[in-house]
């Protein structure tokens, strides 16, 4: 098996603190953080045992590439990506609402929906639509960010009455949003993909509104392949994806929701890497360049922590 960046634990001058996420390690400096994007996997909030080979690689480079191609729409928080798993960039003050866009009713969306939900965060839905149906036009589901635990839908009224995010900023947020999506949607459509829905997270900074985290990677976006989605859709037939929910069918199948009492399926070798080639073709297909894997002949940490220190100082 490949190595795989499993968990970090750098050395690093000058770091503040560090937080572990699901994915992602995040170091942070006085007023610079130093993302590390690992190979864990997560799914229904629960990290899996297993690690991915070059899933962390993925990541980070299509959301370097997603994020230079949106940067003339809204500022990004991006500086520098020293180490194929790294991107070092502004510390921000995150929002604590996630900006969920949808094209399509799909995943949590249609879940909601076939159980007779005709509204989703305030935002009504028609009457008969079918599991992945193009909606009318993309819709807003945000979510509040949990610190641990489950995101929880909210309306964009709960959002004023709690004073979540002020009306003001909120507004612009939304704008950020559709068109850092329109733009997505149309760089994916040039690669034969549907962007059928996606997260995005902004932060702020000296008074300015930065995107910040990832966008458009398989871990907060869904694809569609565009060349069968009208024949699939009239068949009623599963929709070709490019996304995580592949791994969440697999557990599904394999008996596993996230649930109390419930155990994480064994992940074999093949199972493993089969999600890494997975990864590793969302990555070609979305970039439309042929995937490059990382030289992981030494220590990953060790190659992850000098490239880091380089950038920094």
């Amino acid at each position: 098996m490949n190595q795989v960046v499993k968990e970090t634990n750098l050395q690093l001058p000058g770091s503040t603190k560090v937080l572990h996420g699901k994915v992602r390690d995040i170091y942070f400096f006085e007023d610079k953080v130093a993302l590390v994007v690992s190979d864990r996997i997560s799914a229904f909030d629960v990290i899996l045992p297993r690690a991915i080979p070059y899933k962390g690689q993925v990541l980070n480079q299509i959301a370097a590439k997603a994020l230079e191609d949106t940067k003339d729409i809204v500022p990004n928080w991006v500086i520098a990506v020293p180490d194929p798993n790294v991107t070092i960039g502004h510390k921000c003050e995150p929002y604590k609402v996630e900006m969920v866009i949808r094209g399509y009713l799909a995943g949590h969306a249609w879940r909601e929906y076939k159980s007779g939900k005709r509204s989703i965060c305030g935002v009504a839905l028609p009457e008969g639509l079918k599991e992945n149906d193009k909606l009318p036009q993309p819709i807003l589901t945000p979510t509040t960010k949990a610190d641990e635990g489950h995101d929880t839908d909210v309306s964009r009224e709960e959002i004023f009455k709690q004073n979540i995010v002020t009306e003001a900023e909120y507004i612009q947020l939304e704008d950020y949003t559709r068109k850092v999506f329109q733009r997505g949607t149309e760089i994916a459509q040039k690669r034969g993909l549907i962007l059928v829905d996606t997260k995005y997270e902004f932060g702020k900074k000296d008074g300015k509104i930065y995107l910040i985290d990832e966008i458009h990677t398989p871990d907060s976006s869904r694809y569609f392949y565009k060349n069968t989605y009208e024949e699939l859709q009239n068949k009623g037939e599963k929709q070709r994806q490019l996304s995580k929910e592949f791994v969440r069918e697999w557990l599904m199948d394999n008996g596993f929701q996230g649930k109390e009492g419930q155990q994480v399926p064994e992940m074999n070798d093949e199972i493993v890497n089969m999600i890494s080639r997975r990864y590793i073709e969302l990555y070609e297909k979305v970039t439309g360049n042929a995937f490059e894997k990382s030289m992981n002949t030494g220590n990953l940490e060790d190659r992850i922590q000098n490239n880091i220190i380089k950038a920094i100082n």
